[in-house]
């Protein structure tokens, strides 16, 4: 089984210092067809303008993960955390029974441009904790990078769910052949570039859910960046 969402059909709303484009159901756009992907819950593509951003407003029971594509996101929370999240980083906060947390573009003059990932996590009433890793250097190697998983093997940051997150910033023109197995969930979200997975295309924006396949087969031109997410 085969899902695909263009970026045309995302949903979209324009808060003039947010630009926000909705993968899945979120806020004011729903879609009973769109509300999730196994346990991968939501994925916004955010545009925030420069001095602007998300005030401290709270969450609970998500693990929540940001990507940042272009320029610096500023991030502050109730456990006392102070960071900068920059291009090639990936930081995750287990939001659990419950945080507070600000996100504003660091930049007084360009705007930001990351993706938020909201996953449901495997047990509810975690507790809050955060996390932030560099795989800048990993990415030279032109090839998928594991960024995020439930133990935290490899170096990757650690999800509170039974997933596997790898993320390739293409240096060249590549091709990987990823094994699955038939019981896991496979979702590519294209950023930028294009991605030919098996049979289908993706441009910026795009994105393609896979279920009961044996293996994929990716091939990107030069300049692609994007996420694979294999989950229950």
């Amino acid at each position: 089984m085969v899902t695909i969402i263009k970026s045309k059909n995302r949903g979209f709303a324009d808060h003039g210092w947010l630009k926000s484009f909705h993968t899945f159901s979120f806020a004011d756009y729903y879609d009973p067809v769109k509300m999730g992907f196994g346990s991968l819950r939501v994925i916004n593509e955010d545009r925030i303008e420069a001095g602007t951003g998300f005030g401290t407003h709270p969450h609970r029971d998500m693990e929540i993960i940001s990507y940042v594509i272009e320029g610096a996101l500023e991030h502050k929370d109730s456990m006392g955390t102070e960071s900068i999240i920059l291009p090639g980083e990936v930081q995750r906060m287990s939001a659990g029974i419950g945080i507070r947390h600000s996100e504003y573009n660091h930049s007084k003059t360009k705007q930001a441009h990351f993706l938020q990932i909201w996953v449901i996590p495997e047990k509810l009433e975690l507790p809050p904790s955060y996390e932030q890793k560099s795989f800048e250097a990993d990415f030279e190697k032109n090839d998928l990078v594991l960024v995020g998983s439930q133990n935290g093997r490899n170096g990757s940051i650690t999800i509170h769910q039974d997933l596997n997150l790898y993320a390739c910033k293409s240096k060249a023109a590549g091709k990987k052949i990823l094994s699955t197995g038939l019981n896991r969930k496979i979702w590519v979200q294209n950023i930028k570039g294009q991605v030919q997975v098996n049979d289908f295309t993706l441009e910026s924006g795009d994105a393609a859910g896979f279920e009961k396949v044996e293996t994929l087969n990716l091939n990107w031109t030069d300049g692609s960046e994007f996420l694979v997410f294999d989950l229950v």
